[in-house]
């Protein structure tokens, strides 16, 4: 049982290391960006002063303590979600996510998630290091983005895996739709995202701060004629995992992902385009992106092992209209 009150003091070892480092190093339960919400919430005191940044330098025998908020009263109920299982052994569980639906609870949403599915399918066989609201969830995807998602049914295999993605050694592939061309049609995006400074609740490219982000990205199809805006299907492959980094990405390039509400074009209207394919573009309500395959070393048998999800049908019928249209 975790206490209240943590403390302890810095040995030399770990001298000019940021705070949230040297914290998520003595409580390995904890993700680095739970630390970093304990600090920007007020709740941690270097030498018994109250520190709200994160990447402050501990100094040798600095007193830290950590003041933890009461853990919330939510129960969360198991619930038959539909879950599109690909793969299912004694450690892991991989996902096809249908989109719109969410990963874990909040934000009201405490009943149709995957956590509500998975409780429901495998009660209490799941990891614990998420908490009550996330147990099994290594890592997420957007409630509108559809695709390949690993859960882990164990802790062992829950820190395996979060070492994985914290070493950036996990393969990830999306296809995306986006408004025009990219320009080259193939190559590497290397930008700092943080959060925007417009809009918390979005990202954004800031030169002067961030985390270094890096998508590869190839063009698969260009859909353009004379009466159809251009279009291009494109595969990213990702190098860093930072939040809506493709959305965010794409959105920088001048080449929004179709649908995207967030970081697109809203609905437009289209010049002598067959009034079908405009409906149809425009009613396309959701970012059209898609997790398509996912790779890591599996944490017990240690071998490399990739998982493929198919398109959902409503970007695959996107894609055959844009297709048709094309022509």
């Amino acid at each position: 049982m975790k206490k209240d009150i943590f403390n302890t003091i810095v040995p030399d070892y770990y001298k000019s290391y940021r705070l949230d480092k040297f914290l998520q190093s003595q409580l390995k339960e904890y993700s680095r960006t739970r630390i970093q919400n304990l600090i920007d919430e007020g709740r941690v005191k270097v030498n018994n002063i109250l520190v709200k940044n994160s990447s402050k330098k501990v100094r040798n025998e600095d007193k830290i303590s950590i003041n933890f908020p009461p853990p919330k009263q939510t129960s969360i109920q198991p619930n038959k979600i539909p879950l599109d299982i690909l793969y299912d052994d004694n450690d892991i569980v991989v996902i096809n996510k249908s989109p719109g639906v969410v990963v874990h609870p909040g934000a009201g949403n405490y009943e149709n998630t995957i956590v509500n599915g998975l409780l429901h399918k495998y009660q209490n066989n799941l990891s614990s290091i998420g908490g009550k609201l996330r147990p099994g969830i290594v890592h997420r995807i957007d409630k509108d983005t559809s695709g390949v998602i690993v859960i882990a049914k164990n802790d062992k295999s829950h820190n395996n895996l979060s070492k994985q993605f914290s070493d950036h050694s996990i393969e990830r592939v999306y296809e995306a739709l986006i408004w025009g061309s990219l320009k080259p049609q193939s190559g590497q995006i290397i930008e700092k995202i943080s959060r925007s400074p417009k809009n918390r609740q979005l990202m954004a490219v800031r030169k002067e701060k961030g985390k270094i982000s890096i998508t590869n990205y190839k063009t698969i199809k260009i859909f353009q004629n004379s009466n159809l805006p251009k279009i291009s299907l494109i595969e990213c492959r990702l190098e860093t995992g930072r939040t809506h980094q493709i959305r965010v990405h794409m959105n920088f390039k001048g080449t929004p992902i179709v649908g995207d509400k967030a970081y697109g074009r809203s609905k437009k209207k289209f010049k002598e385009i067959n009034p079908n394919i405009e409906k149809i573009i425009n009613n396309f309500n959701r970012q059209a992106l898609h997790a398509k395959s996912l790779g890591f070393v599996h944490p017990t048998t240690q071998k490399e092992i990739l998982f493929t999800a198919e398109r959902p049908s409503d970007l695959n019928i996107l894609i055959e209209n844009l297709n048709k249209a094309s022509i």
